[in-house]
């Protein structure tokens, strides 16, 4: 699944912006799917090598490797945030099915939006277009969410 989302990312959907502002930010659903006991050394190490595999291909020197690697450091929290922390949980991989359908659509909401907040703040650095920022990051949250909702539905059908 890495291989394919990091190749849809690099050669489609960083050609495809709707409206001006809306990019979707499609190779975080492999970070979002990531079982939650996996190991943080683990858990982060795959968040650099994929955010460095985009930046490869998309030529975004350093970008995608500081944004993947900080939402990976997030990425239990923010699961914690709307699960109980006990031992039945301990081995779930996130899905509708292990979450529910509104849990689960927080969590990814969450992690798009904290992932999109980054990397165009990263990416202008300065806080004088702040209205710009943040027009950019809710249109590509609202877009990377309603593409990795449909992703999720249409490969775990109940």
């Amino acid at each position: 699944m890495f291989v394919i989302l990091v190749l849809l990312q690099a050669l489609l959907m960083d050609h495809i912006v709707l409206f001006g502002s809306a990019v979707c930010f499609i190779f975080i659903y492999f970070l979002i799917k990531l079982p939650v006991n996996l190991s943080a050394n683990v858990v982060l190490t795959l968040g650099f090598l994929l955010g460095l595999s985009v930046d490869v291909l998309s030529d975004t020197p350093g970008l995608n490797s500081l944004c993947c690697t900080i939402l990976a450091s997030l990425k239990r929290p923010v699961f914690f945030a709307y699960e109980q922390h006990d031992d039945q949980k301990r081995n779930v991989a996130p899905a509708i099915e292990t979450m529910g359908f509104f849990n689960f659509c927080k969590y990814i909401f969450s992690i798009a939006a904290i992932y999109c907040l980054l990397v165009f703040f990263v990416e202008f650095i300065e806080f004088s277009n702040i209205g710009e920022i943040l027009i950019k990051a809710a249109a590509s949250t609202l877009f990377t969410f309603l593409v990795m909702l449909a992703i999720d539905s249409l490969i775990y059908k109940n």
